[in-house]
């Protein structure tokens, strides 16, 4: 037939969440300028203080709204393409290599934070002569004669953090669980598998808050505070995204839209949770453990 498609390849419709998505972001960063800084003067006129102001959420809500309407919607096409049978062995395995490639920039994402963690904990001694590097970017390193620095009270690794480790690491076995049972037809077992990783997951995020506002410590004016809650706070977050990736496949299970043979949007989202469950472990062993 003429026109046919002669490929296994398949090539989108024009979608406007590209556009969307950019302007979602753009205002989400404006957002947090404002936040943070603001963008007007004291003496802006009262409704410019209210949305431009410093401390305003209104853009930064807007911004967030934009961004979740557009992953819904993107996502819900990418899903609707699925189920239309667009996506070939080519194509499944393309967003196999997407995932793979996304989920390694999220390693190098937490390798920024490691690092920054072990320059503090294994060169303190060195930093805080400043004969390193202070003098010439003007840093202090006042406070880094030892580690963690003086005053600062940690928290004992084998209490609430191990709780949460064996959390999620059980979190781990039941979403392996859940994979296994659906690719041998199990639907029942999959099913409960994936509720309890969903479940667990609140609980490491509910645990982990209440860890928060018991901490001893703060984020400013404190090397080891805001080392330790940019580390476990970006952690925490991944643990929010994958629990919320989780759950929409827990719906579209319940919903009948996985089979044995095609389901790779709750293998993307079990190879992801795999990956937040390696990256607390080394929270655990070096930020909670190692370097007290």
């Amino acid at each position: 037939m003429a026109g046919a498609v002669k490929h296994d390849y398949h090539l989108v419709d024009p979608s406007p969440w590209p556009f969307v998505g950019s302007v979602g972001a753009f205002t989400l960063a404006i957002g947090l300028v404002v936040l943070m800084k603001g963008l007007v003067g004291a003496d802006a006129a009262a409704w410019a203080q209210t949305f431009f102001g410093e401390g305003s959420i209104y853009l930064l809500i807007l911004g967030l709204l934009i961004v979740g309407y557009t992953m819904i919607g993107w996502w819900g096409d990418v899903i609707k393409e699925s189920r239309q049978g667009d996506h070939t062995p080519v194509v499944d395995l393309g967003l196999r290599y997407g995932m793979i490639l996304f989920i390694v920039s999220e390693v190098m994402f937490f390798v920024a934070w490691f690092w920054m963690f072990f320059e503090a904990a294994l060169f303190h001694e060195v930093r805080a002569g400043g004969s390193f590097y202070g003098p010439a970017i003007g840093a202090d390193f006042s406070g880094w004669e030892s580690w963690p620095p003086p005053g600062v009270e940690t928290f004992d690794p084998f209490h609430l953090p191990l709780i949460n480790t064996l959390v999620l690491l059980l979190s781990g076995t039941t979403v392996t669980w859940a994979h296994h049972a659906l690719q041998h037809g199990d639907r029942k077992g999959a099913t409960l598998g994936l509720i309890l990783t969903v479940v667990l997951g609140f609980c490491f995020t509910l645990l982990q808050i209440y860890e928060y506002t018991h901490a001893h410590f703060g984020f400013a004016g404190n090397l080891y505070g805001a080392t330790f809650f940019m580390a476990t706070g970006f952690h925490g977050a991944h643990v929010v995204i994958g629990t919320i990736f989780l759950a929409v496949c827990l719906v579209r299970l319940l919903a009948g839209q996985f089979t044995p043979e095609k389901h790779f949007g709750f293998e993307a989202a079990a190879w992801y949770w795999h990956f937040v469950d390696v990256v607390w472990l080394f929270l655990f062993a070096f930020v909670y453990v190692a370097f007290q």
